[in-house]
């Protein structure tokens, strides 16, 4: 991988990571309102992490409420275009929608949810909402992705002053920075965290908590925190040749990829990208689209294991993506630089327990497959070393942090969290929600007679 850049010109950028799924023009999206049933039940909304009333938002397009659409939707969800666009509404709204068991074709949730948003967008944001008056309350928020900027935007609300500490210079966290442009532009993102300082919001950037300030420092200012750290950078592989040039984790990639520069972003003519999650598909799927000649996803076991949705897997094989299953690295050949991957041939055992298949190596079965970059995309590691170093903190097996499930408060009664880090990885609408219902846990928290929640 030695010198290679992409070479892609401004055009080819634009083409290559052209949206998957277009805006609805407004007649379209009158249209495809008009198909709903608005059923009785709202599967759909059951369906939704956040519980976004779907039947209702729809509804409004369809008589040109597009405004009253966006309220109903904030009303749930304080970052909806990226949910909008990078949800996998194939196996949540849409997944739910009655006309699947007709054999039609589901309404157009997402797209219908863009449309309302984008309008909202456009109209400079106009104040949907009233601002509780300031409560005298401060609350400070680690980590300004779904889950930050959400928990930011209801505190707000309620008339807390809430400033948000972010360790990088543009806010946003994963929606900003880790998911493929195709999907989600790193613009649309800023959008929301406008938003979110629109409702006088803070956002301090270029903060590490525990280096440019302290834990005690901020819980000392503030009357309680929220940690929306997510996770962080992607484990090891422990093979031997991992520190060769042309090795890089999948987020480091895809954030390059999402950066002003990404036409200085190497990639090799021949990939191999180790995992089979959406994300190790996302960078696949980039990696094609910025010239590589030949991508390769290795995966231990089969595609019945492999955790990436069906529908992430037929864009890769659209792509032209090679997929090596119940095959496992070995070893990075190489000298300075990545030369090859040798790789072993696996085999399912029974299923133990658990229902679980391990993946076991067929002796004698190595073989190289010849590359010039690897991408690691096996997880991401928690933030343990952070997160152990907080006091009262206490984390579970897997290094994520424990916390009242209706409350979000973890065993340090001042500190509260969600998203990822909690989770240990699940979706942009899932920390959305974490971050909404953990703005009420503090409420109650800091004034436990309050009536209700706003």
């Amino acid at each position: 991988m030695k010198n290679l850049v992409t070479g892609l010109r401004t055009e080819e950028y634009e083409k290559n990571f052209a949206e998957l799924h277009p805006p609805f023009t407004p007649g379209a999206a009158i249209t495809e309102a008009n198909r709903c049933l608005y059923c009785y039940d709202s599967p759909c909304m059951k369906a939704c992490p956040t519980h976004i009333d779907i039947s209702t938002f729809i509804k409004k397009i369809s008589t040109k409420n597009l405004l009253g659409s966006a309220r109903t939707i904030f009303e749930s969800n304080w970052v909806p275009l990226t949910c909008a666009k990078a949800c996998p509404v194939a196996v949540l709204c849409e997944g739910a929608c009655v006309f699947n068991d007709k054999g039609e074709k589901p309404i157009e949730i997402g797209r219908l949810q863009r449309f309302a948003i984008d309008n909202y967008f456009s109209q400079n944001m106009l104040p949907l909402f009233h601002k509780a008056s300031p409560n005298g309350k401060s609350v400070g928020i680690i980590g300004s992705g779904p889950a930050g900027l959400a928990c930011g935007a209801e505190l707000s609300l309620l008339g807390f002053d809430v400033t948000i500490y972010e360790s990088n210079k543009i806010p946003g966290g994963l929606n900003t920075w880790g998911i493929a442009p195709y999907k989600l532009r790193r613009e649309d993102s800023l959008k929301e965290v406008e938003l979110v300082k629109s409702f006088g919001v803070k956002i301090e950037t270029g903060v590490l908590v525990g280096t440019t300030v302290t834990i005690d420092d901020l819980l000392k200012k503030h009357s309680a925190l929220f940690l929306g750290v997510g996770l962080g950078e992607s484990p090891q592989l422990s093979v031997q040749g991992e520190e060769l040039e042309g090795v890089i984790g999948a987020l480091e990639f895809i954030e390059k990829v999402k950066s002003e520069k990404w036409h200085e972003v190497p990639v090799g003519k021949r990939v191999a990208v180790i995992g089979a999650g959406n994300t190790s598909i996302d960078a696949a799927t980039e990696a094609k689209r910025l010239g590589a000649e030949e991508v390769y996803i290795i995966y231990r076991r089969s595609d019945v294991e492999m955790s990436a949705y069906r529908f992430e897997y037929d864009l890769a094989k659209k792509d032209g993506i090679v997929f090596y299953f119940l095959t496992s690295p070995k070893q990075v050949v190489g000298n300075s630089f990545v030369e090859g991957l040798e790789c072993l041939k696996m085999k399912l055992e029974e299923p133990d327990s658990r229902g679980r298949r391990k993946p076991v190596s067929i002796p004698g079965s190595e073989f190289i497959i010849p590359v010039d970059m690897v991408i690691k995309a096996i997880g991401q590691d928690t933030k343990s070393a952070f997160l152990n170093s907080i006091p009262g903190l206490t984390l579970d097996n897997e290094g994520c942090v424990i916390v009242n499930t209706e409350s979000y408060q973890t065993n340090n009664p001042k500190i509260f969290a969600g998203g990822d880090c909690i989770n240990g990885g699940k979706e942009v609408v899932n920390a959305a929600y974490d971050g909404k219902r953990a703005a009420h846990g503090i409420n109650k928290f800091l004034f436990p007679m309050s009536e209700g929640e706003n």
